[in-house]
């Protein structure tokens, strides 16, 4: 009995691939989605999910995702939870090659996402959705006048903080250096912006609360002084967003596809470098990174890969 070829496999069960295992197994393709440890990607921490289109009341990270992997075993998507530990993509059949098992497939699609760079601090992953975030588009509005505190110095640290002060009552700028990172013209717009404040040479050390973050240690890296910020009275909580960068899981294609600074470089149809293999969502090149084109890209992966089997 000869091994089963998939005509598509897809790396990673977040957004993007729930998508793309939607489309594929829709268009009645036989289509594999690997998973290392659970479905979601990074939405799945999120308490609640306000900018998705047509999302219901209440909604959570771990409620729409539970909704899109529904989805995908309604139209027969295999799925399996397997570590994949190398990738054969050149030639007509791919490899893939599992902690547990061997797979071929005509085409692959790469949605393996990436994590935020902690800040690294005690308290740090007790506090993500209660106080913690690393998402401005996402959660910016949770802070409506409350104080909040952005960890970071770059661009994407400055831009993000000032879009978080359209809500927030106070924004300061937590960074380890004593001047920014971030481009010059960014930079201005900071300096000159009514609600952001800055705190120079500084780290965080520690983040406490009770249920809800309550309370932050710094430490000046210069004078080695700590001091512990409070959250005030009548608010209970403060934000802090860390924006020290992300770091994307492409460990498993570096050599093997166009990358730049870690990501997948694909064209606007999800196509690598590589005929058969495409990528979509976080793990690749792109300028915003949601759910809703985290779930673009998906389907357009899968609808190419189509147009590629077809071919």
């Amino acid at each position: 009995m000869s091994k089963k070829i998939y005509d598509v496999i897809i790396i990673g069960a977040g957004p993007a691939g729930l998508s793309a295992a939607l489309y594929a197994g829709r268009a009645r393709l036989s289509t594999l989605l690997i998973e290392k440890e659970k479905d979601g990607g990074q939405i799945v921490i999120t308490s609640e999910v306000e900018n998705y289109p047509g999302g219901v009341d209440h909604e959570s990270g771990s409620t729409l995702i539970a909704r899109m992997a529904k989805q995908v075993e309604k139209f027969g998507a295999e799925k399996v939870y397997d570590t994949v530990t190398d990738l054969k993509l050149d030639g007509k059949t791919k490899t893939i090659t599992c902690s547990k098992a061997t797979y071929e497939g005509k085409t692959v699609i790469v949605a393996t996402g990436a994590a935020p760079r902690p800040i690294g601090c005690p308290g740090e992953k007790e506090f993500i959705g209660k106080g913690v975030s690393y998402c401005a588009t996402c959660d910016a509005p949770f802070f409506e006048e409350l104080e909040v505190f952005v960890v970071g110095g770059g661009d994407s640290a400055v831009e993000e903080a000032m879009h978080i002060a359209k809500f927030a009552r106070q924004v300061t700028i937590i960074h380890r250096r004593d001047t920014l990172k971030a481009a010059k013209s960014i930079q201005e717009k900071a300096f000159k912006h009514p609600k952001l404040k800055f705190m120079w040479d500084t780290v965080v050390t520690e983040l406490k609360g009770d249920g809800m973050l309550g309370s932050m240690v710094v430490e000046n890296v210069k004078t080695g002084e700590k001091k512990e910020i409070v959250a005030h009275e009548d608010d209970g909580t403060f934000g802090v967003f860390g924006f020290v960068g992300l770091i994307p899981h492409s460990k498993l294609v570096e050599g093997k596809l166009n990358m730049e600074y870690g990501y997948i470089k694909t064209d606007e149809d999800m196509k690598t470098n590589i005929d058969g293999v495409f990528a979509a969502g976080d793990i690749r090149v792109k300028s915003l990174r949601q759910v809703v084109t985290a779930a673009s890209d998906g389907a357009i992966a899968a609808t190419q890969a189509e147009h590629y089997i077809n071919k």
